[in-house]
């Protein structure tokens, strides 16, 4: 027993011993992104001997007082070995130069590419470097795949189209979830007077350091029901540990319109127009020529060929832009920090309109102990935008272009004409302002806390606060203020969003071979709206231009509107053996914009991975590096439905001096978020260590419950209420592909990606919706979202120059009665497929890149050629095409008889329909890097000179101005219309980056 005892007590003492001679080692892993979580840390020599990085990248590990040197490793990242020379090492993983490297931002995380079970696309701050961006969302612009971005306008400070995989909504929104480092923003226009705003067009595109589009459910269900248009999360620039670092970057240039129609000269114009009174015989003789006609109406022609004027060429002039950059970044070990400021000036090619962007940024990021880490940002700006009035505005500088040849810009006295036959609207920008000025503030500040190895908590909370104030004024010269002695407005706009995320992160390797990472958490988001307008009339004069010194208070009113979110979310992503992936997630909406008897939701997704180039079957291939298969399936919703829709609301009525209520919105309990189920498909594949890699995928989503005004009967003094009635199908492909095409001293690696999508309406409540005014979009069961409809031109008689339309969809039979001709379907908006290609070279220092965007198979409805391309059936100038016209002697052309107020040819028809497919070099930049061995003497970290090129170039056959167009003011369901929308910019600037 003794013997026994004796021996125990020596083997407690040897175990003790060797505990004793152990030592703990701490650290943390990061990345020039920020800390890595997962990174497998060991000792050389005894992989046994080893654990994992949590999701504040720290590790903890016990080794024997013998151990040297630690091990680093992590896919996607080189393996480094670091000496251990103390209880503490920190260390920075580089990333290995393949695809496979990419960190994605995915929703409240990050997680490795190769990990990743849904569909992402990623631009990171590369893609937006050396380039003259207004708005950020513009770097996506043909290398996102199944992103499609239409700038519609070349106004600055105008709200994209941003469509992901499709369109997903009729009636609410079809804009994408936009989160800034975690906090939902407000993209929402806020302005009134002209065109839509854009928020997003508030941050500076140098603090993006990437930008992650989740298009699938997989990816995107994580918002719920908010998630059916795609989200897009935006990552802003951090510090990094390091000696400080101040950057420097400016650039200057020019910008030109990327196409100037051309118009009659004074002598054509006076001729078709001759020729068009004589064959119309207009006003039963009571003229006897066109001048007579033309001083009856304006008494400012010239016949006699003395005035030419370029009315068209007027809207517009060459543009300017400057903008400044600077960044400030550096830390330690705890503490990393970036401050930033930012000025930008750009002088548009339209006349009077300039946007000016300030602004300023703080990120500070704080280690206060191994268990817990703080930080946050701020980002301050203030937009000066000077806008001009919409498209349909005879104020819009476009429209001048209406304006004849032989018409003078400017009177005998030398100012501007205001007796022309159309509204001069430069008149408008000489005497009168219109100033819309936005402040927006956003921050955000999380605390991590580590509560065990394996789990974290994460509290994060955002604010973004944008402020409007507009100012507009039109003196005593101009058409509105004329008759009032000049007018003015004032509207004030505000929009406060608090955002709350809260959850835990529980990450676990269990026997080298199961990983585990588990999210739950609760957010809550508040968001109100404000404003109020005020309009007067009666100024002293136009020097007075505040309401204030108005004699009359003419008009007035207020606003507020506020909504809620709060919502529960979880997530299970499980690996096996490194090559089967399983991810599901849920996510519980519950909002004050749903019905009382909807008022929550629930969008569970659930998806699956197989890495197969881990199997051994294909593990030996000398060819195939990466061979991937995904699949996922998932619901979300759209909750854009606006904060009122499902109550019955009452407004102020007067009624004979007497205040009152009156109920001017019947409501549903039932109105709830449109819901769409989301089945994705996807191939991820690297060749060749990856120096061929891209992705395959198809998709088929669907939307229910579409928002529809549906007809009841009026008995209850209503006409219509908004139900859940409708439906619509999105289906498409993507394929992605990018090579290396030589490495060494010279690179040469190419992208190219494509995309293909589909959509119908499958179930509306009645009958199809059509449009109003001069737009021919419709939305019918069985069609592709706004397909044009109305009557097919066919031609010209060439007996007698009469227009001919086709009398019904056989199309064999023609009739010149416009009446009699069946409205038929005449075009697709929708395009056949888009994308873009891009080609980079580098040689020594110097570096070339080339990015071209494409979208094919949509048709354009330009709606201004019934007035501008109307063969002389208006007094407005005309298209130099129109000059083609029938004659006895010209039967063979498109271009019916001239018939001055007979409307030949001139009513919404497919005659104005074409091609709007098109090919564009969208930016081309080259530069320098100067050497090393030149700059270390003048103490520069850095240098760079480069030249760049947005909108170089454009192939179409597009007869308008730019085929990459959309009225704003023909509404969201009208796709693909132009209405005297002003082309695209074509700039070109020369800029420097200085690293000090």
């Amino acid at each position: 027993m003794k013997k026994l005892l004796l021996c125990m007590i020596l083997s407690f003492s040897v175990i003790s011993f060797a505990f004793a001679q152990g030592k703990v080692i701490t650290g943390k892993v990061t990345s020039a992104s920020g800390p890595i979580p997962g990174v497998s840390v060991f000792v050389k020599g005894s992989p046994a001997n080893g654990t994992q990085s949590d999701a504040t990248g720290a590790f903890k590990l016990t080794v024997s007082d013998d151990a040297k040197t630690l091990v680093f490793s992590f896919i996607g990242f080189k393996t480094k070995e670091v000496p251990i020379t103390g209880q503490s090492v920190n260390v920075s993983l580089d990333e290995e130069n393949n695809t496979l490297s990419d960190v994605v931002v995915v929703g409240y995380g990050t997680q490795n590419r190769r990990d990743v079970t849904g569909s992402i696309a990623k631009v990171t701050a590369a893609d937006l470097k050396d380039k003259p961006l207004t708005t950020i969302e513009s770097a996506l612009q043909g290398k996102a795949p199944g992103v499609f971005i239409n700038s519609s306008s070349g106004k600055l400070g105008q709200a994209l189209q941003i469509r992901v995989r499709g369109i997903s909504s009729i009636s609410a929104s079809n804009q994408p979830l936009f989160v800034i480092d975690g906090t939902p923003v407000i993209t929402d226009a806020l302005g009134t007077y002209t065109e839509p705003d854009n928020p997003l067009a508030a941050i500076n595109p140098d603090d993006i350091e990437s930008m992650e589009v989740l298009k699938d459910a997989a990816a995107a269900a994580i918002y719920g029901a908010r998630a059916s248009n795609g989200v897009v999360l935006i990552t802003t620039k951090k510090g990094k540990e390091g000696k400080t670092n101040v950057d420097f970057g400016y650039y200057a240039g020019f910008s030109d319109p990327t196409k100037k129609n051309q118009f009659l000269n004074a002598a054509q114009y006076k001729q078709l127009m001759e020729e068009s009174f004589k064959n119309s015989n207009y006003d039963g003789g009571n003229y006897s020529n066109s001048s007579e006609l033309w001083e009856d109406y304006t008494g400012t022609t010239d016949w006699d060929g003395n005035v030419d004027a370029d009315w068209a060429n007027a809207a517009f002039r060459r543009g300017h832009t400057q903008q400044y950059n600077l960044n400030i970044n550096g830390g330690d070990a705890k503490t990393k920090f970036m401050l930033s400021g930012n000025y930008n000036d750009n002088k548009g090619i339209i006349i009077g309109n300039r946007y000016v962007r300030t602004g300023g940024r703080l990120s500070l990021d704080h280690t206060v102990s191994n268990l817990l880490t703080v930080g946050g940002n701020i980002n301050i700006s203030k937009v000066d935008n000077y806008r001009v009035s919409n498209d349909n505005a005879f104020s819009n500088p476009l429209q001048l272009n209406a304006l004849p040849p032989i018409q003078s810009i400017y009177d005998a006295s030398g100012e501007l004409n205001s007796s022309t036959v159309y509204y001069n609207g430069l008149i408008d920008l000489a005497n009168g302002s219109n100033l819309s000025t936005t402040y927006r503030t956003f921050a955000t500040a999380f605390a991590s806390l580590k509560i065990t190895p394996n789990l974290v908590f994460r509290s994060e909370y955002g604010f973004d606060l944008n402020s409007l104030e507009e100012e507009l004024y039109l003196g005593s010269k101009t058409q509105d203020g004329g008759g009032t002695s000049g007018y003015g407005s004032d509207y004030n706009a505000k929009s406060i969003n608090f955002n709350t995320n809260n959850t835990l992160t529980y990450t676990k390797v269990f026997n080298e071979k199961h990983s585990l990472n588990v999210l739950g958490g609760f957010t809550f988001q508040e968001a109100q709206l404000r404003y109020g307008t005020v309009t007067g009339t009666g100024f002293p004069s136009d020097k007075f231009t505040k309401i204030a010194s108005a004699a009359t208070i003419s008009a007035g009113s207020s606003f507020e509107s506020k909504y809620s979110f709060v919502s529960y979310l979880a997530r299970v992503n499980y690996k096996y053996a490194d090559k089967y992936l399983v991810s599901a997630s849920i996510r519980t909406d519950g909002s004050s914009r749903f019905g009382s008897n909807q008022r929550y939701g629930t969008f569970p997704a659930a998806s699956i991975g197989w890495i197969a180039s881990e199997e051994d079957f294909l593990k030996s291939s000398i060819w195939l590096s990466n061979l991937k298969l995904r699949a996922s399936y998932g619901l979300t919703g759209n909750a854009e439905i606006g904060n009122f829709a499902s109550r019955t609301l009452y407004g102020g009525v007067n009624y004979a001096g007497t205040a009152g209520t009156l109920p001017n919105q019947l409501g549903d309990p039932n109105l709830t978020w449109e819901n769409t189920s989301n089945f994705n498909i996807g191939l991820d594949f690297g060749i060749l260590a990856d120096r061929i890699n891209g992705t395959v995928e198809v998709y088929k989503k669907k939307t229910t419950d579409l928002l529809l005004s549906v007809p009841i009967p009026a008995t209850n003094g209503f006409s219509s209420i908004v139900q859940n009635i409708g439906d619509l199908e999105n289906k498409g492909l993507e394929l992605s592909l990018n090579t290396k095409n030589f490495v060494g001293e010279f690179k040469w690696s190419t992208s190219f990606n494509i995309s293909f999508n589909r959509n119908k309406i499958l179930r509306l409540a009645g009958q199809p919706i059509y449009p109003g005014g001069r737009y021919i979009g419709r939305i019918a069961e069985g069609e592709p979202y706004g397909y044009f409809y109305g009557k097919a031109y066919a031609g010209v008689d060439t007996n007698n120059g009469n227009a001919l339309y086709y009398l019904d969809d056989s199309r064999t039979t023609t009739t010149t009665v416009y009446s009699s001709a069946k409205d038929q379907k005449i075009g697709d908006p929708n395009p056949n497929f888009y994308g873009g290609f891009g080609n980079r070279f580098s040689y020594k220092n110097f570096d070339l890149d080339i990015q071209t965007q494409f979208v094919s198979g949509n048709d354009i409805y330009n709606a201004a050629g019934g007035f501008q391309s109307a063969n002389g059936d208006y007094f407005d100038n005309q298209t130099i095409d129109q000059m083609n016209y029938w004659t006895t002697s010209n039967r063979i052309t498109s271009i019916p008889q001239p018939r001055f107020g007979a409307s030949n040819g001139t009513r919404p028809s497919s005659r104005y329909i074409q091609d709007g497919s098109y090919l564009r070099v969208k930016s081309v930049i080259f530069g320098y890097n100067v050497p090393k061995s030149f700059i270390t003497k003048y103490k520069l970290q850095n240098l760079r000179v480069y030249a760049s090129a947005q909108n170089l170039f454009t192939i179409t056959g597009y007869n308008g101005y730019d085929p990459e167009v959309n009225t704003t003011f023909a509404g969201s369901v009208q796709l693909g219309h132009d209405f005297y929308t002003p082309p695209q910019a074509r700039t070109i600037t020369f800029g420097v980056n200085v690293g000090f």
